[in-house]
């Protein structure tokens, strides 16, 4: 193991250095962890990715939902990139270290990505039910310069929520130990190691994930309730299953990312529970961005017949 390099300030050692235990106490299986996790990693990559390229690519994709989409996948893209080389690296050699700076980085990308998929999902779930609920004033109500405000007012936000959170942190100081029980950097097991009184951040860090995740959940539940009742009022069979089939791919994705968010960060933080967290923080973390391109590319028949399409002009060429 790596020693921590470290400063001395009286008679206290600040630690400059974390070690991410991970999945250390599983000596014999990381070998196939770095397997398993580099195919997670390569596959939601590029999935993501050829979503991305269709929604460009495609004319008939260049509508609300599919710009909406294309943001998701490129935000999925950039969520697993901030967690797995790191772990993958640390995987691979052994090396567990990261300093305080990048591990702060780490957290502070990944805390704003979070953040910018919760918007994200409530202004999907939005577009979809003024599609379904209010087609008449789709088009008016649903331009692209409406798309395109929401869509940076979504990573802006995001982004600038999660920066009183950085702040406070950095003025902690880490006297020891240095080593945090996760795979990445995340916020509880942060706080653990700090010497400094963590009170102001754990409030201002629960202020502000309300602020950041209850309306946006509420406003997507209040959207689906709607869409909901609106299709039961559809009298034909197949008008019922169309509508329902614009939407569903998004319910799905919602419903995954809300129930392992909820599952991770209501789950008590402590050292009994603390390899069962680590384990639904896989399924967040790594999984989700996984999952999402392959519902939408397996239930949506736009994004498989612009797959198709794509497919046939590579050869083709």
């Amino acid at each position: 193991m790596k020693p921590a390099a470290n400063k001395h300030q009286g008679n206290q050692t600040t630690i400059t250095e974390f070690i991410l235990l991970g999945f250390g106490d599983l000596p014999q299986l990381q070998t196939l962890l770095f397997l398993l996790f580099l195919v997670i990693y390569v596959v939601t990559v590029a999935g993501n990715i050829v979503i991305v390229a269709l929604v460009v690519t495609d004319q008939h994709l260049h509508t609300p939902m599919y710009f909406f989409l294309g943001n998701l996948s490129c935000l999925e893209t950039c969520y697993t990139s901030t967690l797995l080389p790191k772990m993958l690296a640390s995987l691979l050699t052994g090396d567990r270290t990261i300093s305080f700076s990048g591990c702060i980085t780490q957290f502070y990308i990944f805390g704003s990505l979070a953040g910018t998929e919760c918007l994200l999902l409530s202004v999907m779930s939005y577009d979809r039910y003024l599609a379904i609920c209010k087609p008449l004033h789709y088009a008016a109500l649903m331009n692209g310069r409406i798309c395109l405000q929401m869509t940076a007012g979504s990573w802006v936000s995001g982004f600038l929520a999660s920066l009183p959170t950085i702040f406070l942190i950095s003025q902690f100081t880490f006297c020891g130990p240095d080593e945090l029980d996760h795979f990445f950097c995340d916020l509880s097991p942060i706080i653990k190691l700090a010497c400094s009184d963590t009170h102001s951040l754990e409030v201002s860090t629960i202020i502000l994930c309300s602020i950041l995740t209850l309306p946006p959940f509420l406003l997507t539940l209040a959207s689906y309730v709607s869409i909901i009742i609106t299709i039961l009022q559809i009298p034909s069979t197949i008008g019922r299953q169309k509508a329902f089939s614009t939407c569903s791919s998004h319910l799905i994705v919602v419903t995954v990312f809300y129930g392992t968010l909820v599952t991770v960060y209501l789950l008590p933080y402590s050292d009994a529970l603390q390899n069962l967290n680590k384990m639904f923080s896989v399924f967040y973390g790594v999984l989700t961005p996984l999952v999402n391109p392959l519902i939408y590319s397996l239930r949506n028949q736009e994004v498989k017949q612009a797959l198709r399409k794509a497919v046939l002009r590579f050869f083709f060429f």
